[in-house]
């Protein structure tokens, strides 16, 4: 029997030895394909799943080349498209310095310091002169439209400020909220109202009431002494400084008190009520918690504010006379530079040897150099007053 079993087991070796070979040949083939399977070829991959049983397989690189190429390209298009403001506004300026070359060497320094304002004779020969062409009698001061434009922005900014932060606390602290939505709901329209519909509002209806029923209640009685003197004098018909300045702050009101209005809902509940219930009183919480934590962007609101009154252009020339002088008192008319560009364009456009277009455009250049250091000046007054420590501790 031993040698039946012997017999047996000797005999079943060799077909044995070849079956185990057969039947584990297949997967060590497995195991070694999958480096064949991922440099190419859809056999491969099928042998293998057959083999495999239906376990998972390696993604194909050619399923879905469009992800990787994107996630590839995203980054730096993200980085393309953050650099087009910048760009846009290197190319603004390097144009207008290109188009204002003639006259600033015509100018000089004296654009900055002398007051007149006159084409020339366009009727006359085209003359020479500091090397550039001109016609006779051309001269371009513009210190009187620089003075103009800061005070009209100035005199809006003083009326605007309080108004709009006073319309956002009431807005956000009192109202109820239906008729908060429909204050914020009127904001909201009133900023997108044209600039030449405040203008025509301004001409016929607003300034001739200013003049007449307003700023007469107080330009005849202020005491003559020279710190006052500016507020006093004759009203006029309604087209001056003071009309102006009233425009323009309606214009920018709905700006800084939508900003502010947003501003004050993200302040922390836990934090005002916390003040009010160690005893503050109202007006207390709101200098000493609410206003804090708020400052920064309010600045922020009002620069955005400044920069439509620096630049607003057809309301201004409405209202403001037009006029290449001094605003002597609260109510003259006066001139600003973008009210001088659009009214004299015109003119300039007929002048042959193209200073007058060459001056406007250093004009231009002035105005967008006085925006960036007003939003310059803005953000470093914003990194200083900014804080990240709760304001509260400041009125205990």
């Amino acid at each position: 029997m031993a040698a039946t079993t012997d017999t047996v087991l000797a005999g079943d070796t060799p077909s044995a030895s070849a079956g185990s070979v057969t039947a584990e040949a297949p997967p060590a083939a497995v195991v070694a394909s999958p480096p064949r399977v991922a440099s190419g070829g859809g056999s491969g991959t099928a042998h293998g799943s057959g083999l495999g049983g239906g376990g998972a397989q390696p993604p194909s690189p050619r399923a879905a080349p469009w992800r990787r190429r994107a996630g590839l390209l995203l980054p730096n298009a993200l980085r393309g498209l953050a650099g087009v403001p910048l760009a846009v506004l290197v190319a603004i300026v390097a144009i207008l310095v290109w188009k204002a070359l003639p006259a600033i060497r015509y100018n000089g320094f004296g654009f900055f310091t002398h007051t007149t304002w006159d084409l020339g004779s366009f009727y006359s020969p085209v003359v020479t002169g500091h090397g550039v062409p001109h016609p006779p009698g051309a001269a371009y001061g513009a210190l009187t439209l620089i003075v103009g434009t800061l005070l009209s922005s100035a005199v809006a900014i003083v009326l605007a400020v309080p108004v709009a932060i006073g319309t956002a606390l009431i807005v956000v602290e009192k109202l109820p909220p239906r008729l908060s939505n429909s204050i914020g709901f009127c904001l909201e329209i009133l900023a997108g109202v044209p600039s030449v519909v405040f203008g025509l509002w301004g001409f016929f209806t607003l300034g001739p009431f200013l003049s007449h029923h307003v700023a007469s209640l107080w330009a005849n009685h202020i005491p003559d002494v020279p710190v006052l003197r500016f507020f006093k004098g004759p009203t006029g018909g309604g087209q001056g400084l003071f009309t102006t300045g009233v425009v323009l702050a309606i214009m920018i009101l709905p700006i800084i008190a939508a900003t502010t209005r947003d501003l004050l809902r993200q302040v922390p509940r836990s934090t005002v009520e916390g003040a009010l219930a160690l005893g503050m009183t109202d007006s207390e919480t709101l200098g000493a918690v609410t206003l804090p934590w708020v400052r920064a962007g309010v600045i922020g609101a009002s620069v955005l504010g400044l920069g439509r009154a620096l630049g607003e252009t057809i309301a201004v020339a409405m209202v403001s006379g037009s006029l290449t002088q001094y605003p002597h008192s609260l109510y003259s008319g006066f001139g600003t530079i973008a009210a001088q560009i659009v009214n004299t364009l015109e003119s300039a456009l007929g002048d042959a040897s193209g200073l007058a277009i060459s001056a406007l455009a250093e004009l231009a250049l002035v105005l967008v150099l006085t925006s960036l250091v007003a939003n310059i000046g803005a953000r470093l007054l914003v990194r200083r007053v900014a804080t990240t420590a709760l304001p509260v501790g400041r009125g205990i």
